[in-house]
């Protein structure tokens, strides 16, 4: 095999989230092959500090302006940038060619969207671009060409399933899932979960907002609407099934009823890798190797869309289009947040979601005003019901 000589200059926007930090783990590895051109980081300035000193980028991005003047004091040679400008000059930063979209929320839609039209390759990992204005980011990556790169396991997963096939023949897509912290809980035992329950994941090590979104399964829902732009796949052909091991991260049934799966130990630096190498392949050393004799038994069960009523919110928002999609995923975002501030109870969330959701009247063709106004509507709902 003839080696590997690229060097990709790296945006990474939310470097000290789970995902971030996971994405320097990567370019820690293979500095040969990566190099940390510039990122964004939040309110966390001490562990900014040290991505700072460990990977010498040349633009960074943070959340407050003061916080940008005092490193700037402190780091000189090193541009300092603030705020939701910043977050998309950082994806524009001139040097970089790949941008790692790794923030939370749909704050990580117009960096994304801006990066396209500036022809940088997108690996993305934030669910609610795509969510929130699918058609519009699709559209974009079409017009000038740009591959968006899928950071999701189940995203990484059917994109390497579907390599060197025709989508002409592809049946449906099955997205795998957990089950999520109370996936062996009755609806009745979720009226009093806590806040340190529902984070404890059985399988993944992921930030706060996505394990919430994991045990009410509105991530999956997230995630059959992003399969739906990344795939171009109708909802009808978008399945979803319990797996507890987490090691088979998706499927592609074809229509010779073959299924191709993609399995590996759950370690969300195999997908971030991958997506950055595309489409060769390197070395992880830092990640285990699949022993499935020692597994022994993997475990598949149906959906109960009863149970997940987040996941079936998804999929009505999903199949309704326009702008139901981006009124879910902000009434999600809010709901979710008031529920890690113990403001309001677990089974809350889905309850505010069905509300938003039967509030708003659907827009069909939304452009980015429309649906950055609807965003900021339906948060100002979901706040006024807390």
């Amino acid at each position: 095999m003839e080696e590997m000589s690229f060097l990709k200059n790296i945006s990474l926007l939310g470097a000290t989230g789970s995902i971030g930090r996971q994405t320097l783990d990567i370019i820690r590895q293979h500095s040969d092959y990566f190099r940390l051109s510039s990122f964004s980081a939040g309110r966390n300035i001490e562990e900014t500090r040290k991505i700072i000193k460990e990977f010498s980028p040349k633009l960074v991005s943070v959340l407050e302006k003061d916080d940008a003047l005092r490193l700037k004091g402190e780091f000189p040679f090193v541009q300092f940038v603030y705020g939701e400008k910043g977050l998309t000059e950082t994806a524009l930063f001139s040097e970089s060619d790949t941008v790692v979209n790794a923030v939370m929320g749909s704050v990580g839609l117009i960096p994304t969207l801006e990066a396209i039209k500036a022809g940088k390759t997108i690996a993305l990992a934030n669910k609610e671009t795509l969510v929130t204005a699918g058609h519009l980011v699709m559209r974009a990556a079409q017009k000038y060409h740009v591959d968006i790169l899928p950071v999701d396991s189940e995203h990484s997963a059917i994109f390497q399933c579907l390599q060197g096939e025709n989508s002409q023949n592809v049946a449906r897509l099955i997205l795998t899932a957990s089950g999520g912290s109370f996936r062996d809980r009755t609806r009745e035992e979720l009226r009093h979960v806590t806040r340190e329950e529902a984070l404890n994941h059985p399988n993944w090590s992921m930030g706060a907002k996505i394990t919430i979104d994991s045990a009410t399964m509105m991530n999956k829902g997230l995630e059959v609407i992003e399969a739906h732009w990344l795939f171009q796949m109708p909802y009808e052909q978008i399945d979803v099934i319990l797996h507890r091991e987490s090691i088979i991260h998706s499927m592609v049934e074809y229509q010779d009823h073959s299924v191709i799966a993609q399995l590996g130990t759950p370690d969300m630096r195999v997908p971030i890798q991958y997506a950055l190498t595309y489409p060769e392949r390197l070395p992880l050393p830092v990640t285990k190797r699949l022993n499935l004799a020692a597994i022994g038994s993997l475990h598949f069960e149906e959906v109960d869309f009863d149970r997940f009523r987040c996941l079936a919110f998804a999929y009505e928002a999903g199949k309704a289009g326009g702008s139901m999609p981006t009124v879910l995923n902000a009434a999600n975002e809010v709901a979710v947040k008031a529920f890690l501030d113990g403001k309001i109870s677990f089974l809350k969330i889905e309850e505010l979601i069905g509300k938003a959701l039967e509030w708003h009247t659907l827009i069909k063709d939304p452009d980015l005003e429309s649906i950055q106004c609807i965003d900021r509507e339906t948060r100002r709902f979901i706040d006024s019901l807390l």
